[in-house]
């Protein structure tokens, strides 16, 4: 019996048990025999004196119509405020053990019945104690998880368009120099033998989330790769077909340092109250701290242009030591973060850039990022500030030249970014579509645009603007369940505003188009062949007056193993 029946019941069998004599005027023979004689409910709608109001109700119908063991009175009335002789509790309690014992004898029998069965799952449940034990006993960390993704990526670039002048303007061969050409050849043929081969190149990633509470998070994340020297690391000559996938570490441009598995991510991020989570650590990256990615296009694409949320001097997701907070309210959040790339280098001078960094000097190669937004489940907006400093910001997959020399020279860089999604439920054809925008403002007042100056710039970046934008586009379960379809267009960050107009005329512009397809062969294996294009992945530096045009097409087969 349930506890409150129980209690229910204490009273009349205490009452039963104490040594009170009964007088002959409490004892009714009669009404006794008239209550023990009836016949038991079955529901307690029967009593027409019952109410749902009444205190008792619930533990009435419990005894009714669990147990069975409760009658009323000929005239179809329970009678509840009436006072209970002894024996009329006896005949109550008489009633209901009786019942109890026949429930218990129903499971006597059905446990005999079924005794064969009940032994087999008996046994199985000592295997598997048996197996969960042994597991315990060898696992590495009871408070450690562990997750792979291997990625091979087999591909190549083709290259079209007109050939180098040394006719060009001072300016754009200084910041082509940056891209390692050096005038003797046409600019089409040198990518083709820098970066024309067909490569066969991997990634691999090992993620330890460790919580020691349950809802904080130690995050160590190992990383290997190959693309040194392949035709999608990002390196000169041409930087936008960086591939998002792409790494190796403690390389210099297009060099190959071997397979080298190094630490990633070193970072900790525990919450602060109901509303606020805080991280900290000595290789963070800025989107580690943001309450939430404003894109809902996916972060394992093709190109490494449409990564950044169509943003990427303000998500230019810096790397190294720093902290941050968001505060989050439903769906509302406002997030904060600090970032040094160089957070590790105790060498404050500029003078022996780029061997100087540390937290908040000239050369810490430092952001600083707000976010405010709001993220549903089929609408996202946000909108985000990013103060760079110190060399910060995009690198050559994210940009024109012209606009990543402008990071790399400026003293600082303001940079606002506007993205967001939309993921609708309705339909099958409808996919989701993520968009951003980002412009970028550069500022040379200190010893970073005297190194502009050095290397052919002069006042051409110094006060100088850039913009980018994207559209990315997924449509799931296309063709089969679990397979994707996706595609996405935009502009790579190009100047559009000079800092000396005399010095030179504006025309960095440049398109890039990716489109994909996913192969989802079983849970944890994928196989992605993709094809891009890039209009002029040189801008302003293949466009001067009088110049031509250079293009990039590739293709390539990704697949992706998750353990």
């Amino acid at each position: 019996m349930k506890l409150f029946q129980q209690l229910l019941l204490a009273p009349a069998a205490i009452g039963l048990l104490a040594p009170i004599a009964v007088q002959a005027a409490d004892l009714n023979i009669s009404g006794v025999n008239q209550y023990a004689s009836q016949d038991q409910v079955t529901s307690i709608n029967q009593f027409s004196d019952v109410r749902p109001t009444d205190w008792a109700y619930q533990a009435l119908s419990n005894l009714v119509e669990k147990y069975g063991c409760v009658a009323g009175y000929p005239n179809g009335t329970y009678r509840g405020s009436r006072a209970m002789t002894r024996y009329e509790a006896a005949a109550l309690l008489n009633a209901c053990l009786d019942r109890v014992t026949e429930v218990t004898d129903e499971l006597k029998r059905l446990m005999k019945e079924f005794e064969q069965e009940l032994a087999v799952l008996r046994g199985r449940v000592d295997g598997l104690e048996a197996r969960v034990g042994e597991l315990e006993a060898s696992q590495f960390s009871t408070t450690t998880k562990l997750r792979g993704v291997a990625t091979f990526v087999l591909g190549a670039n083709s290259f079209g368009g007109d050939y180098w002048s040394n006719e060009a303007p001072n300016i754009y061969k200084a910041a082509f120099a940056a891209t390692g050409y050096n005038g003797s050849s046409g600019i089409v043929a040198r990518a083709k033998a820098l970066e024309g081969a067909t490569t066969f190149n991997y990634n691999l990633d090992l993620f330890f989330d460790t919580s020691f509470t349950g809802k904080d998070l130690l995050r160590t994340r190992l990383r290997a790769g190959n693309f040194g020297q392949s035709a999608y690391s990002g390196n000169p000559p041409v930087g936008l077909n960086a591939m998002e996938i792409a790494f190796e570490e403690g390389c210099g441009a297009g060099t190959d340092c071997g397979d080298v598995l190094a630490v990633n991510r070193l970072f900790y991020q525990f919450p602060i109250g109901a509303n606020f989570t805080a991280t900290v650590g000595p290789r963070v990256r800025q989107d580690d701290m943001l309450a939430f990615w404003p894109s809902a296009y996916p972060a394992d694409t093709v190109l490494d242009i449409f990564t950044y949320a169509g943003a990427p001097g303000t998500y230019s997701l810096n790397l190294g030591g720093g902290g941050g907070l968001w505060w989050k309210n439903g769906n509302f959040s406002i997030s904060a973060n600090y970032v040094s790339a160089n957070a590790d280098v105790g060498n404050a001078n500029v003078t022996y850039a780029p061997n100087c960094g540390g937290i908040g000097t000239d050369c810490s190669s430092s952001t600083f990022t707000t976010q405010i937004g709001w993220a549903g489940p089929v609408l996202g907006l946000a909108a985000a500030y990013t103060y760079s400093q110190g060399g910060a910001g995009i690198y050559g997959g994210n940009g024109t030249p012209l606009a990543v020399a402008g990071f790399g020279y400026s003293d600082s860089v303001n940079s606002v970014g506007l993205s967001g999604y939309w993921q609708p439920t309705f339909g099958a054809w409808f996919p989701s579509i993520s968009y951003g925008w980002g412009l970028n403002t550069y500022n040379g007042s200190g010893p970073y645009s005297d190194l502009a100056t050095d290397n052919g710039y002069g006042n051409v970046l110094d006060g100088a603007q850039s913009q980018s934008w994207y559209v990315g586009m997924q449509w799931a379960n296309v063709f089969w369940k679990g397979n994707a379809l996706g595609m996405a267009v935009g502009q790579p960050t190009f100047i559009t505003k000079s800092g000396d107009n005399s010095v030179t005329s504006i025309r960095d512009a440049n398109y890039a188009w990716e489109g994909w397809y996913k192969f989802q062969v079983t849970d944890n294996i994928s196989v992605t062949p993709a094809i891009y294009y890039l209009s002029a992945p040189l801008g302003q530096l293949t466009r001067y007056p009088g110049g031509g045009n250079f293009n990039n097409f590739g293709g390539l087969v990704k697949t992706t193993f998750r353990f």
